[in-house]
């Protein structure tokens, strides 16, 4: 096999091979032996006419572009193997049909789009900028309100009517034009009556109802509801009231923090929320400070994606945006519907987080080459932990079940990790004050 390769870009190769004319008179005899039974010849039985009459026929060239078919994958394939070449889609292949003849060589280009080379700007002593965050008072009580809130109990409400922040168990049936409409007809329906969940106007009217009393709430539908048929229109909601509950929080006292910690003051409990955020807020902005100086060094790289790889990257993201709807019962195809959108203008909003996400990948890819990056064993061992407390899994256990593209991926992982350490050691951080949080509720 006779071949040249040609860089004609920063991402793209052309490949220009020489097939043989005897290699072409056999790749057109096995095309012949493949196509035969598609051409009609008068006076045979498909698949029985003779190559020279069917060549007199429709011209010799008719097996040709069969023949280079056959000819080209496994000589394209090896050619690419021997030379490293990391294509990153289908070639372009070009011949030029007119004047190929039975008996000379043939020429065939490949243009094909390959792994792009990246032209490194600055990536040491980087100067960025972070909002700093911070543990307010905010912060801590919040944290212990999810305490409390998971300590809590229901009780049943007796001697009163329903107020805002009550648990209601009911029964509706709704209509529209006095027709009742699908998904409007509920049995021992439970609803957190100020948690808007339901449509507009429905919870408020609740308020003062008290139990068995029966009710006609009139409301709404908004003009966005997912269901066009009820887009705004009015509606009539029969409810009856079964059961009023209500949720009792513990106080924060010492009882509370051994209930819910193994400190048994609350001042130990409250200082080791603080330890806790602290820890998490120190971990945020190290890893903000990381992120912000590995995206000013891929801001100062140079590199053209071919479009190839930005399709495969954006499906990536789409699929995983399928799988995690589907952890929560959404179908994708629900909710194009919803937003009014296509598969094609999704992806289209993902292009340039795809760009984004490959040239920083690409990036560090680049200066871990530049430098001659390699982890070490404890390096993978580290990741190799890391992954399993993320996973929730033994170690031990974990290590047996890596496939080798796992143990793989943990190795690269561990050497961004390496990479992006050298990239701090000289970096310059400056902090600046995150913005002011909305005010959150009080845990007292």
């Amino acid at each position: 096999m006779s071949y040249t390769v040609e860089k004609i870009s920063s991402n793209k190769a052309k490949l220009t091979f020489t097939l043989p004319a005897d290699e072409f008179a056999e790749a057109t005899q096995k095309a012949y032996l493949k196509l035969r039974g598609r051409v009609n010849v008068p006076g045979f039985r498909k698949g029985h006419a003779p190559r020279k009459l069917i060549e007199r026929m429709y011209g010799p060239d008719i097996f040709y572009e069969e023949a280079i078919n056959q000819w080209l994958p496994e000589h394209y394939d090896a050619a690419i193997e021997k030379e490293e070449i990391k294509a990153v889609d289908q070639p372009e292949v070009d011949v030029d049909w007119l004047s190929i003849e039975p008996d000379k060589d043939v020429t065939i280009t490949c243009e094909v789009y390959v792994y792009p080379e990246v032209t490194l700007g600055d990536y040491k002593g980087l100067t960025v900028e972070i909002e700093k965050e911070t543990v307010g008072e905010d912060d801590i009580n919040a944290r212990i309100s999810r305490d409390r809130t998971k300590a809590s109990r229901t009780v049943e409400v007796l001697d009163r009517p329903v107020e805002n922040g009550d648990t209601v168990n009911m029964d509706y049936a709704g209509t529209v034009d006095g027709v009742a409409f699908d998904g409007g007809t509920a049995q021992g329906q439970t609803l957190e009556i100020g948690s808007n969940t339901f449509i507009p106007g429905f919870e408020d009217q609740m308020v003062g109802m008290c139990v068995a009393e029966e009710k006609d709430l009139n409301v709404t539908f908004p003009e966005n509801y997912h269901a066009q048929e009820l887009a705004g229109k009015a509606a009539v909601f029969h409810v009856k009231v079964n059961s009023i509950s209500k949720t009792e929080l513990p106080e924060l006292d010492d009882d509370f923090a051994a209930d819910v910690s193994d400190f048994t003051t609350f001042a130990e409990y409250r200082e080791s929320i603080v330890e806790e955020l602290q820890k998490k807020a120190d971990e945020n902005n190290k890893t903000a400070a990381e992120n912000a100086v590995v995206e000013k060094a891929a801001d100062n790289a140079t590199v053209d994606i071919p479009k190839a790889m930005v399709d495969r990257e954006i499906n990536g993201i789409l699929r995983d945006m399928q799988l995690r709807m589907a952890y929560q019962g959404i179908k994708m195809e629900d909710y194009l519907k919803w937003t009014g959108q296509t598969v094609e203008s999704l992806a289209e909003q993902y292009r340039n987080e795809a760009e984004r996400r490959l040239k920083i990948r690409l990036t560090l890819e680049a200066i871990e080459k530049a430098e001659n990056i390699e982890p070490d064993e404890a390096d993978i061992e580290q990741e190799t932990v890391k992954q399993a407390e993320r996973m929730g899994k033994d170690l031990e256990e974990f290590k047996k079940e890596l496939t080798d593209d796992q143990k793989e991926a943990l190795k690269d992982a561990a050497t961004v990790t390496r990479t992006v350490a050298m990239m701090m050691q000289d970096a310059v951080v400056n902090e600046k004050a995150a913005p002011e949080p909305e005010k959150k509720e009080d845990a007292e």
